[in-house]
Order: structure tokens, then C-alpha cells, then sequence
């Protein structure tokens, strides 16, 4: 089984800052992102990807925006560059 790594919407909201949660650089990121539009971007780029509607980032407890749980190999960062840049 490859590494899971997990998604939140978070990194890629553009109304956030880096230090408020983003992970990608703000030309890349989209507004009001959702857990499903990640899974879709995943699923585009043909990885294995599932949804957890209920789940919450660990800094953002609060809001109930879910994640996408994704098998990757590589690093955290390549992976969430990839899922932004289909995401559009």
C-alpha cells in the first residue's frame, strides 16, 4: 500500500495566508474550495483518493470542511502543487 497523505481545503483557500493554513502559492488558489473538488482533482490526475465528509483540520477544529485522503509516494508539497493546479 502506497503513503497516504491528507488534503484539507484550507491549503487552498486564497482568503487564508500561508501562516493562516495555505500551502499553495496564492496565484494558485481558488476560492471557497471544497473536500470534493480536491477529490475530483486527485481522481483527474489518476490517483487514488477518498473523501472523509466529516473531518476538520487540527488549526481550524470549527469548521467541518472534510479532507481527501490521497495515495502519494512523493512529497507533500509536489502533490498539493499537482492537486491546485487541476483543481481549476
Amino acid at each position: 500500500m502506497d503513503p497516504q497523505r491528507i488534503l484539507y481545503p484550507c491549503y487552498f483557500d486564497q482568503s487564508l495566508t500561508r501562516s493562516g493554513g495555505r500551502r499553495v502559492p496564492a496565484a494558485m488558489a481558488q476560492e471557497n474550495p471544497t473536500a470534493k473538488a480536491i477529490h475530483k482533482a486527485a481522481k483527474r490526475l489518476g490517483l487514488s483518493a477518498r473523501i472523509e465528509e466529516a473531518a476538520s483540520h487540527p488549526g481550524r477544529w470549527l469548521k467541518k470542511e472534510g479532507r481527501v485522503i490521497v495515495e502519494w509516494k512523493g512529497s507533500k508539497e509536489e502533490l498539493i502543487r499537482r492537486v491546485a493546479a487541476k483543481i481549476r
